[in-house]
């Protein structure tokens, strides 16, 4: 299986758009050029196949392998404990934001089971990994921005030191839609935080590039920023 859909991949991939991706991830060496939305049909394939003795085997040689198997096991039937079996044995593999994202927006059995993920993913909020890390904030971006988590999640923001570049964008980002869904909520937190200057500043600079945020708030966030 694993020849077969290497084979797959050199045939789906274009020039352009590996020179393209190869743009916005310039630490990554490996990128063959498959759009995503040809490796999410992949990865439905494999799951009607032996998915499980795929991810045993898989290999990690391009950027798109490494993606295919975060797909693979967001989409793959299984139980919970399964998934997340899976899900920690992946997240080490994480070197990109790209992989990161894609990988977090795939989880959506997260929705049906909020509190045991939440659990499962204060960990990795600890982490000294910068991925992992990141991993931990996108999946809080992605499914814990709701009234009854909002004070958790600023908490556990709040709560992350780590220098790391993609780690700070991915908080200030996470904040930016805490503000964005739940202003009332989030706007006491931005006034006391614990956040370094360049994640608040990044933050505020996000809520006021969004375009759900009207101009007399962007004028009163604007006025907020660290000198």
């Amino acid at each position: 299986m694993q020849t077969e859909i290497k084979n797959q991949l050199q045939e789906l991939a274009e020039e352009k758009y590996q020179v393209f991706s190869s743009g916005l991830l310039p630490n990554i060496g490996n990128i063959l050029g498959v759009r995503l939305p040809l490796l999410r049909k992949m990865a439905k394939q494999i799951t009607k196949r032996d998915w499980q003795e795929y991810l045993k085997t898989a290999r990690e040689d391009s950027f798109e392998e490494i993606m295919l198997q975060g797909m693979v096991i967001g989409c793959a039937q299984c139980s919970v404990p399964e998934r997340l079996a899976y899900i920690q044995g992946f997240v080490p593999k994480i070197d990109n934001w790209s992989v990161c994202d894609s990988f977090c927006n795939g989880l959506n059995f997260t929705k049906e089971n909020k509190e045991l993920v939440w659990d499962f993913l204060q960990p990795y909020l600890r982490s000294e990994q910068e991925f992992a890390i990141r991993f931990g904030v996108v999946m809080l971006l992605a499914y814990y921005i709701d009234p009854e988590y909002i004070t958790a999640v600023l908490e556990g923001l709040d709560g992350i030191r780590h220098e790391g570049y993609y780690v700070k964008m991915a908080v200030a980002w996470a904040i930016s839609i805490c503000y964005i869904k739940l202003p009332e909520e989030t706007l006491p937190y931005l006034q006391h935080n614990h956040l370094d200057d360049f994640t608040y500043n990044k933050a505020l600079q996000k809520i006021t590039e969004s375009y759900r945020v009207d101009q007399e708030t962007k004028k009163q966030i604007r006025l907020m920023k660290r000198k």
